[in-house]
């Protein structure tokens, strides 16, 4: 059974209520699903930041975690591949290094 959603969870859906398309509000909820062993809720939250901000490098190295998490190594090493992209897109050498070392350990 799912348990109640932490006070910090409930105050970002309050806050989403009000800005939706928050990159830094979508994020900050994945996170916490994704403290809360909640992968898939996860997932959808750092798809929804990526949709928001497609430079939001650090959504694709997360999404690369949770998938290695759920054993989805192909997936993982897209969300990686994606996030380097974007990283050079944006400017990002520290984002795209994080990246790229995530890449490496799972190739």
């Amino acid at each position: 059974m799912a348990q109640p959603p932490s006070p910090r969870l409930q105050q970002l859906q309050k806050m989403l209520d009000r800005a939706p398309a928050d990159p830094f509000l979508l994020y900050g909820t994945a996170l916490e699903y994704k403290k809360a062993d909640e992968p898939q809720r996860a997932l959808e939250y750092l798809d929804r930041t990526i949709q928001a901000d497609a430079g939001y490098c650090y959504a694709y190295f997360q999404r690369g975690q949770v998938h290695e998490q759920l054993g989805d190594i192909a997936s993982a090493k897209q969300a990686y591949r994606d996030g380097i992209e974007a990283a050079v897109r944006k400017g990002d050498s520290h984002a795209r290094s994080e990246l790229e070392g995530a890449l490496s350990v799972i190739e």
